[in-house]
């Protein structure tokens, strides 16, 4: 489990596969503001939502500067049919092994139900354009999320 970021520090680089296999890296998004967003499982009610509020928003924050990549431990095909399923539009990305989940400190010890247990902690971090942390949000909530996210940036 590694530290939560904080805002200032350099955006951990990563190469993922998409939906469709591509790789998708961090530094394709140089010069752009990029929201980041961790989730634990396509195809679930809570993550759905997510995702279905930031592709709704998509051309709201696309317009103010920023791309969206949701980034999960879901497999390429998953992901591919997440995006079928609920017409998604943004960037879906595969991190089977969770390194990226790890350098970004969205994985690690969870509590539901008095358990601790190991898993996706729902964040979302905001890059700037030279790849440093504007916002590092953990534990948010799946619903209401994206409309604080827009209301924070301002746009």
């Amino acid at each position: 489990m590694s530290a939560r970021l904080t805002p200032g520090d350099e955006a951990p680089a990563f190469t993922l596969p998409d939906a469709d296999g591509n790789e998708v890296s961090l530094a394709d998004h140089k010069g752009r503001k990029v929201i980041v967003y961790f989730y634990p499982a396509a195809l679930t009610p809570g993550c759905t939502k997510q995702a279905c509020d930031f592709t709704d928003n998509l051309d709201l924050l696309a317009g103010a500067g920023y791309d969206v990549i949701g980034i999960s431990p879901d497999a390429p095909e998953k992901l591919a049919k997440f995006r079928a399923k609920e017409n998604l539009k943004v960037t879906l990305l595969a991190d089977p092994d969770k390194k990226v989940l790890d350098a970004y400190g969205a994985y690690g010890e969870k509590k539901n139900y008095g358990k601790t247990y190991l898993g996706v902690i729902r964040s979302t971090i905001v890059v700037d354009e030279q790849g440093k942390v504007e916002h590092a949000l953990y534990n948010v909530r799946a619903t209401g999320h994206v409309a604080k996210i827009i209301k924070d940036l301002g746009i």
